[in-house]
């Protein structure tokens, strides 16, 4: 079943002899990897080769850039106009729309005499938005959310979170649909912008921050900037891909009624392309409020800022209750945008009363005005005092410190007895590897999988990434997604495969996937520290717990579309579910299978730069380190270089899944 293959299957330009690494190859050039690993500190101490890149051959490209950004925030310009001028500029134009969601929604704008919506009305439309998407039962959790952030006393910092992401959304889709849209319509640009979009999307969320607080400064203005260029690249691939995915036939049909270029865009088209349209708009969002929750690290306050100090502090409890309204949010901007996207029209007979048609909206305009005249009496309609508030902050304090009291005996041998004795000898031969074993393992495996052109671009990211000084800490970031990446293959293949073979399984496999999928990267370090405090367990569990979703999701779906075809000729053959699992359907699911995982590593990078708030020695903490001090040229190149390991692998993953696809013949 699996051994056919055509010549029509070599891709252009291939030559006949050449083969296509399988697992078993792929396995033994592992190995040799590892055997060189092992054997070159030996070897470097007989011949006093140095394994850690030289320090004579660093390049001080942190401090030009550092210089570059400084000298371009205060002096650079032309004539009277200085660049700081359109900075200033820039921030005052974006201050105005975000103050006037933030009077609306917590503050109020006296200077219009315009008093806050109460918080009544804010949770009650959002309900009413829910019914109106989803039904019922969207309706209760969106307004049951809203309940919980206000009953809990975090509905000022709520509000200071959702006005950015508000603000910041309209924004960053625009300017991704127009982005999106220039690509489509120009070869060259679809070629830079592709380069520029792998890069940003690679790089981790902080290391945005840092050229923003530079030219803009601390504060809510800047985070909503750094959001913006952040969550515009999803929106952008979407408009890509749903423009290119417009069946054939609905093009040709807008070009013989007679449209023009524009009007086969606007008319036809985006039309076509709603739903991955949407599907973008829900990326943005979600992308924007997990930023607008890093962004505290830069001065912009709400939950975020308030989470980060709970989580300095050790306030667990407090943590855990902002934790909690941070992912209510969260779920509930994902279920709308959701529900949005897959709504079907609804088209309202005209004869029916206009009062029937839009009853939600009439509902909501009864409960604003009946709202607004009541608060003028009733101030806990604006917001709740504190003393009608509930915390369990402390209970839940009570309860970590009973549990620390009680389990840590067992948990720390357990923790100390994996650090000691697999994480430790991990990391040390992670920083063992003399440079020339890695240059020359990355190298081997970019031209034997893709090419001289892949291998010659992964060898000068590398090269860049040690000639900028950044070589330990990129081994030991290596070293942390190596072990998150592991334990997300152990355990999200075999809940893969479990949830393959089971339609029940299955819908609560993928329902608890989305729900994890939708929690803002923060949040998973509060279990994390309340059971095994700080270290490099600490920080691969946060990892694992994060980027686990999609080893999980590719297998499924990688073991779902196997062709029914084989599965009955393995059946035929007399295989039993064991030998059809591993002989058939596991080696056809591979490729999507190492495309999840290459989507697992890719989030355990971006992870890592969270992680750092705990504690580690990667290049996470080296822009965590550059923040304080507006540090460009070595925030940006921490940045860069998790950038730069993300799209190595991508890109040895996807040259290796693509061409193996055309082994077995699942690709023309």
């Amino acid at each position: 079943v699996l051994s056919a293959r055509s010549d029509s299957a070599l891709p252009d330009g291939e030559a006949e002899g050449f083969t296509v690494p399988g697992p078993r190859s792929l396995v033994w050039c592992l190995l040799a990897v590892l055997i060189a690993g092992i054997l070159a500190p030996w070897v470097a101490q007989q011949t006093d080769l140095s394994m850690m890149w030289p320090e004579a051959w660093h390049i001080p490209i942190q401090h030009w850039i550092t210089d570059f950004f400084k000298w371009f925030g205060n002096d650079a310009g032309i004539g009277p106009l200085k660049v700081r001028d359109i900075t200033r500029a820039i921030s005052a134009m974006m201050e105005v729309p975000l103050e006037v969601v933030e009077g609306l929604l917590f503050r109020g704008l006296p200077d219009w005499g315009i008093s806050p919506l109460p918080w009544v009305v804010v949770v009650v439309g959002t309900g009413l938005l829910g019914h109106w998407l989803g039904g019922i039962r969207l309706g209760l959790f969106c307004a049951l959310s809203g309940l919980y952030i206000a009953v809990f006393g975090l509905w000022a910092d709520a509000m200071r979170t959702l006005a950015i992401v508000l603000v910041s959304v309209p924004v960053a889709a625009l300017s991704g649909l127009a982005l999106g849209i220039w690509s489509t319509r120009s070869k060259r640009a679809a070629k830079g912008l592709g380069v520029v979009f792998d890069v940003m999307q690679a790089t981790p969320h902080m290391a945005y921050l840092v050229p923003v607080v530079v030219l803009f400064g601390f504060g809510q203005v800047p985070a909503m900037l750094a959001t913006v260029i952040f969550a515009m690249p999803p929106m952008a691939r979407c408009v890509i891909l749903g423009i290119a995915t417009v069946p054939a036939d609905i093009i040709e049909a807008g070009r013989m009624s007679g449209s023009t270029r524009r009007q086969l865009l606007w008319k036809v088209e985006i039309p076509a392309a709603h739903q991955t349209l949407m599907l973008g708009l829900n990326q943005v969002v979600m992308q924007t409020l997990a930023m607008a929750v890093i962004a505290s690290l830069v001065g912009a306050s709400g939950l975020g800022q308030k989470l980060l100090f709970s989580l300095q502090q050790l306030y667990i409890g407090k943590a855990t209750e902002q934790g909690i309204a941070i992912v209510l949010i969260a779920v509930v901007l994902d279920r709308l945008t959701q529900a949005w996207a897959y709504r079907a029209p609804h088209y309202e007979p005209e004869d029916k009363p206009w009062w029937q048609r839009h009853r939600h909206l009439l509902v909501f305009a009864g409960v604003l005005v009946v709202s607004v005249v009541l608060a003028r009496f009733l101030p806990a309609l604006l917001t709740l005092p504190k003393e009608l508030t509930i915390s369990v902050g402390k209970e839940i304090d009570s309860a970590v410190r009973w549990f620390s009291k009680n389990a840590y005996d067992y948990i720390e041998p357990t923790r100390d007895w994996i650090t000691i004795w697999l994480l430790l000898p991990l990391r040390n031969f992670y920083l063992a590897l003399p440079w020339p074993v890695v240059f020359l393992a990355l190298g081997y495996a970019g031209w034997r999988l893709a090419g001289v052109q892949t291998m010659l671009l992964i060898l000068a990211m590398v090269a860049t990434i040690a000639l900028a000084g950044m070589w330990e800490p990129a081994m030991m970031t290596l070293y942390l997604v190596t072990a998150a990446a592991i334990l997300c293959v152990l355990i999200g293949v075999p809940i893969g495969i479990w949830a393959s073979r089971s339609e029940r399984v299955a819908r609560g496999v993928m329902a608890a996937c989305d729900t994890m999928q939708t929690f803002p990267s923060f949040i998973y370090l509060i279990p994390v520290i309340m059971l095994l405090k700080v270290g490099d367990l600490s920080n691969i569990v946060a990892i694992l717990a994060y980027a686990a979703v999609p080893a999980i999701r590719f297998t499924y779906l990688g073991l779902r579309r196997v062709p029914l075809v084989t599965n009955e000729a393995a059946r035929a053959t007399g295989c039993t579910p064991r030998q059809r699992l591993f002989k058939v359907e596991l080696p056809i699911a591979m490729p999507e299978i190492m495309l999840g995982i290459n989507q697992t590593i890719m989030m355990a990078l971006a992870m890592t730069a969270i992680t750092a708030l705990i504690g580690s020695r990667d290049l996470g903490q080296e822009i965590y380190k550059a923040l304080p001090g507006a540090d460009t040229g070595r925030g940006l190149m921490a940045g860069l270089g998790i950038a730069f390991i993300g799209i190595i692998a991508d890109r040895l993953i996807g040259a290796w899944a693509m061409k193996r696809k055309r082994e077995l013949g699942m690709l023309d």
